[in-house]
């Protein structure tokens, strides 16, 4: 059994840039064609451009509630068909006042599930929606995060989104159940450190990268490539994957069993 995707359409929520964008380069690759959406125009039109004529790039925010629906219409009217979601878009709110939870401030709060966990939520249901319509079997991929289940209190200390995380494998998985006399999958991909433009902070700081070092042994000492994720999504989303649902694969260059040590610079 290969893990073709050949006449398989595919929308990525947060693909036009990092992971997403890394992503829908490898679904292209395996023969599917693809809608991705992202919030930036300028990203949109380089994805565009990158991934060629069986790509459509749109503008769009992942809270929004009409972004996903609208990408899953296009993905139709486009190419005929929908057949999976993998819902990449999130990020760090930190900026906004996410952190340790005495620290946390309202927008903080509010910033970050909208971000990580209600888009989610909205594209999940749009998909859910679609295949029900269409009386079609499909799935669904939902990018979530270590921290969710494995936290680094001293360098990632972002308590929110770790628990935004952490419901994206509860939401997941009753999804999975319910839906699965429909034979449609719910799968969650778990990345550690990535190298992406959320990742900077970390990666320009020496004590981060000597933790990421010790607790990421696979990735070589330094965050992950984007492109190590592809595989993951590549069979999640394939017939490969027909008879997995309500699984958590972590991606994590071993974070996930790696305690990162005593050089990490955290207690023993």
């Amino acid at each position: 059994m290969n893990h073709s995707l050949n006449s398989k359409v595919i929308v990525i929520v947060g693909g036009t840039t990092g992971l997403g964008l890394s992503a829908a380069r490898a679904l292209v690759a395996e023969g599917a064609r693809v809608v991705v959406v992202g919030r930036n125009t300028a990203s949109a039109e380089l994805a565009q451009a990158d991934l060629g004529r069986t790509a459509i790039a749109m503008t769009g925010d992942a809270v929004d509630s009409d972004t996903a629906p609208a990408a899953i219409a296009r993905a139709i009217e486009a190419f005929g068909g929908f057949h999976g979601l993998y819902h990449v878009a999130g990020g760090s709110g930190r900026s906004y006042g996410d952190g340790p939870i005495h620290e946390l401030t309202d927008e903080g709060i509010q910033r970050t599930l909208d971000l990580n966990l209600a888009s989610l939520i909205k594209s999940n249901r749009a998909a859910a929606r679609a295949f029900m319509q269409r009386g079609t079997p499909g799935a669904v991929l939902n990018m979530g995060s270590v921290l969710g289940m494995f936290p680094a209190p001293r360098f990632f200390a972002t308590h929110v989104y770790a628990a935004a995380k952490s419901a994206i494998t509860g939401l997941t998985r009753s999804c999975a159940a319910y839906y699965a006399p429909f034979g449609i999958r719910f799968n969650v991909v778990e990345p550690a450190l990535v190298e992406t433009p959320m990742s900077r902070r970390a990666s320009e700081d020496d004590a981060i990268m000597q933790y990421v070092a010790a607790r990421q042994p696979l990735d070589g000492g330094r965050p992950g490539a984007a492109c190590n994720v592809n595989g993951a999504a590549v069979f999640l989303l394939s017939d490969a994957a027909c008879s997995i649902t309500g699984q958590v694969l972590a991606v994590d260059g071993g974070w996930s069993v790696c305690d990162g040590g005593p050089a990490s610079g955290e207690s023993a």
